[in-house]
């Protein structure tokens, strides 16, 4: 019997904004929080609902069963993940970065030489022809990184400039499915 797949749909409280609804936040609790718990945490320490003129909030839910959460983004998208799961969040499945780089002084290489635990695999893409973030800053950030530790798989594309390819894309996907494996991958295993 084949199983099915199914979509998690995430539990959330909303606060609305006060007028008209032109931007929304998404506020994420910590480890064993819900969005609930953060909310209700942020309405005692300010005696009241965090509110804006035209921002709803969503405090949504992760499911107890949920593998975080591969980690990614494009050009800063990249570089954000980056920072967030090597300095911040150590326990992600891996991070992907698409076009991204580091800058020589940046503070994930200071907090990587103080960490001793396993990090994160990184999934590193950059297009040879990028004239906005260079390939040799996609290149020399892989680098620093294996050298403080990190498991980074470097992958070019040639005659890709700052954009996504679908082969980027694909290649990328199949990255994806290794480290968050469906329910029928599993069972293979």
């Amino acid at each position: 019997m084949a199983a099915a797949s199914r979509s998690v749909l995430l539990q959330r409280c909303v606060v609305s904004p006060v007028g008209r609804h032109t931007a929304s936040l998404i506020f994420l609790h910590g480890s064993g929080d819900s969005g609930r718990g953060l909310r209700r945490w942020i309405k005692e320490v300010l005696n009241q609902d965090l509110t804006f003129q035209h921002i709803k909030i969503i405090y949504p839910t992760a499911p107890p069963s949920v593998f975080l959460l591969l980690l990614g983004g494009f050009s800063m998208g990249g570089c954000m993940a980056m920072h967030l799961a090597y300095r911040n969040h150590q326990d992600v499945a891996g991070v992907f970065a698409l076009s991204s780089f580091l800058n020589k002084a940046s503070a994930v290489y200071q907090a990587l030489q103080k960490s001793d635990g396993v990090l994160p695999e990184l999934f590193q893409c950059h297009g040879t022809a990028d004239e906005l973030v260079l390939h040799s800053w996609g290149e020399e950030t892989n680098s620093m990184l294996k050298s403080l530790g990190v498991s980074a798989k470097f992958h070019s594309f040639p005659d890709v400039y700052h954009e996504l390819s679908k082969t980027e894309l694909e290649k990328l996907k199949s990255w994806i499915l290794t480290k968050l494996p469906g329910e029928m991958e599993r069972q293979k295993e």
